[in-house]
């Protein structure tokens, strides 16, 4: 039985398929123009936390990599962008963000990303039923759609996940109160360039004030 076989036994409870499959041609596309060795290499060298996650939206020494100049030209038009990485042991969804513009991931090690669509939020209220899960196995890029909900990767070992992050410049960093427009109105906008759903039982989103908008249960992925 193959890892992903065997993971898609041990979670019934989810509509649970491998990237390669036409569903996820909803969310996103892999891509393979790229070449990753020098980062992922980078990436080795990176702990994975002893407990939750670790997320740096920008990081210097990844950035200066020849492939960064690459995925700006082609993947973004020209524009700015970040690399950053998110490490951890999650196992929960636990909320669901998107940004203005596609977001790049590629799994440093295998992986579990739990995805929504944005069309499906309704009155700022999104139920966890209509949530997908996607197996990504190691080395895979691929770029998800700015319709896409998604948050941090699921472990599909104890030891945990390390994945890249690629998102246009500034996304993910504390709101500015300068605007003329007051920006705070939106309920979902979290960070710059992010709009987040928390679960209700993710209490410490919460009292940062993310708005609770996901309703059902808060999904875990056995592994």
């Amino acid at each position: 039985m193959s890892k992903f076989e065997k993971l898609k036994s041990l979670n019934p409870h989810l509509s649970f398929y491998h990237v390669e499959e036409k569903q996820f041609e909803l969310y996103g596309k892999i891509i393979t123009d790229y070449n990753f060795d020098e980062i992922k290499a980078y990436m080795e060298e990176i702990q994975i936390p002893s407990e939750g996650n670790i997320y740096v939206a920008s990081d210097s020494k990844m950035e200066e990599k020849l492939v960064k100049k690459q995925i700006e030209a082609t993947s973004y038009g020209q524009m700015p962008i970040q690399i950053g990485y998110c490490n951890g042991l999650n196992t929960f969804l636990n909320g669901l963000e998107y940004h203005q513009g596609n977001e790049i991931n590629f799994a440093v090690t295998d992986m579990v990303l739990l995805l929504g669509k944005v069309q499906d939020i309704s009155e700022r209220m999104y139920d966890s039923k209509n949530v997908d899960a996607f197996f990504i196995p190691e080395g895979t890029a691929l770029e998800l759609y700015g319709t896409t909900l998604h948050f941090a990767p699921c472990t599909v070992t104890d030891e945990g996940f390390k994945t890249i992050v690629i998102l246009p410049k500034g996304t993910n960093e504390p709101l500015s109160n300068e605007n003329e427009v007051d920006s705070k109105s939106d309920q979902l906008l979290f960070m710059k360039n992010k709009w987040l759903l928390a679960h209700p039982n993710r209490k410490m989103l919460i009292d940062k004030g993310a708005h609770p908008g996901i309703k059902g249960d808060n999904i875990q992925v056995n592994h």
